[in-house]
Parts: C-alpha cells; structure tokens; sequence
C-alpha cells in the first residue's frame, strides 16, 4: 500500500514520540542529588520531555480525527482507580515542586463507562497545564454533576487567560499553540461520549486559580 505525504508524517510523529518517552523514562532514573543548580534543570527538562510527548500524541489524535473519526473504545473503568494513577503519574512529574492531591467524591460509583486512553489524554495534558503554572497545589477530583462523572483539575496559579475562557464560551477555535491543541483535542474527547441522547462537556473556568473539568456522561 502506498503511503501519502501525511502518511508519512504521522509515522514519523509516532516514532518521535516514542523516542521521546524512551528519553523520557531514561531521565526519570536520575536521581536527585540534593543541588538545586542540578535537581531543577533536571525536573524542568523532564516535564518538557513528557509536554512534547503529550502534543505528540494529541497531534496523532487529530490527524486521524481529520481523516476518519476520532478512535473510540468505550468500556467499564474505576474512577478511583483511574484517578490514583494519573495523580501518582503528577507527583512523580512534580517531584515535591507543588503538592498534588487527589479526592473521589463518595457519590461516585466503582464503575464508569469511558475511553480509557482518550481521557487520559485529556486529564493528563490538564495536569501538564497545571504542573506549569502552578503555585504550590494541583488537586485532582472525581464527583457527580448533573449526572454525569465529573473529572476535575485545578490548580492555584493565575488562571486561564481571557481569551481562553471566551473561545470557549462562544465556541470560537482556540488557539493553535500548545494550550489550545490540548483544549481542542479534550473538547474533541468530551464530545464523543455520549449516552442516553446526552454528549460530554469540557468546562474551564477561574476559581481563582485554573480549574478544567471534563464531564462524560
């Protein structure tokens, strides 16, 4: 089969990207040394290294999202247990520079229907948003909002700019940088849950610090 110009380039995204987690994985067995002058290039080369490989992966959504149809695979999955994975994933990304909390309302049930892997993608690059911008604190939270599974990340920093939170009041595109390509694709994730004649949400808003809620029915 041949392959087109685009074919080639999303197999070239692909590869980069797992070369980059390779680097990735291989920076996460330096150790700290108790230096500031070593330990925080250290942390802020491997935050970069997993932000690249983050817009990698949404790049690869969207292309085929452009082409086809964004790939689902919809089945049962613990809130709870998604949820300590993603944080455990956040503070080995923090490495003690902002705490990271993680709650589940006790409303929430033991089972959810969801995309696994495209809600990660979209949790996991609000948690990247956040590990940047944050002050000293990323909490990540699970309840019910008008019945649906409300997946929750805020952090004390200054906030979503302007411009952000009115694009997507008016659903006007976002921005094509690295904040508006995760806002897109996690909009994108949103809307294809559906269930019941209901589709998801992506929510943001300033309380005051930035808070993202993805809401999947």
């Amino acid at each position: 089969m041949t392959m087109t110009a685009q074919d080639l380039y999303a197999a070239l995204m692909h590869e980069l990207k797992n070369s980059l987690g390779l680097l990735a994985m291989t920076m996460d067995r330096i150790p700290h040394i108790d230096s500031e002058a070593h330990d925080r290039p250290l942390d802020e080369s491997r935050l970069m290294c997993q932000q690249v490989v983050e817009r990698l992966r949404q790049s690869l959504l969207l292309y085929k999202a452009a082409n086809h149809s964004l790939p689902m695979s919809i089945d049962a999955y613990s809130p709870h247990e998604f949820l300590r994975e993603v944080g455990d994933e956040a503070r080995s990304l923090a490495r003690g520079r902002v705490a990271v909390e993680v709650a589940v309302d006790a409303a929430v049930p033991p089972l959810w229907f969801f995309d696994r892997n495209l809600v990660d993608i979209a949790i996991s690059n609000a948690i990247h948003n956040s590990l940047v911008y944050a002050r000293s604190r990323i909490d990540i939270r699970a309840d019910l909002t008008d019945g649906m599974l409300s997946l929750t990340v805020a952090d004390d920093s200054a906030g979503f700019p302007a411009h952000i939170l009115e694009s997507l009041a008016t659903g006007a595109p976002f921005s094509s940088g690295g904040t508006g390509l995760g806002l897109r694709l996690a909009e994108m994730i949103a809307e294809a849950h559906a269930n019941k004649g209901r589709a998801g949400l992506l929510r943001l808003s300033n309380e005051p610090g930035a808070t993202f809620r993805l809401l999947l029915p």
